[in-house]
């Protein structure tokens, strides 16, 4: 029987590694919330995007799950900037613009996000001899 925190991780995987390639398909999706002062934006959705995989793989490594949890923790802090950026600009993605709802939405997912790598990686809270 496959264990609860295998399953949460492979999606997990499925979902980063999945994300970062949309990074390399669909750039113009990415382009507009890429903060005008990092300039370049396309290199800024290539760099989150090689991230993005590079972790999502990382993380079923049972040797760099611990240091790969981390790195998306921190990734996802550092990317939640485009996401304020783009609430802060009301900036459309995709061609669609989100209320204030839906931005706070995204900002709880993200938290949600940021526990489950957390926990995956068996930082605190959650650092117990769980594997």
């Amino acid at each position: 029987m496959i264990n609860f925190k295998f399953f949460i991780t492979i999606i997990f995987s499925l979902m980063f590694v999945g994300v970062g390639i949309n990074h390399f398909l669909d750039t113009k999706w990415f382009e507009p919330i890429v903060p005008e002062i990092l300039g370049r934006p396309i290199f800024w959705i290539y760099l989150s995007g090689i991230f993005e995989i590079l972790l999502g793989i990382l993380i079923l490594s049972k040797e760099h799950r611990k240091i790969a949890s981390l790195g998306i923790v921190l990734l996802l802090i550092i990317l939640y900037l485009a996401n304020l950026n783009m609430w802060i600009n009301d900036i459309p993605i995709g061609e669609v613009k989100f209320n204030n709802l839906e931005h706070f939405a995204r900002l709880c997912m993200q938290i949600i996000l940021i526990f489950m790598a957390l926990y995956i990686g068996n930082w605190p809270p959650f650092n117990k001899n769980d594997t």
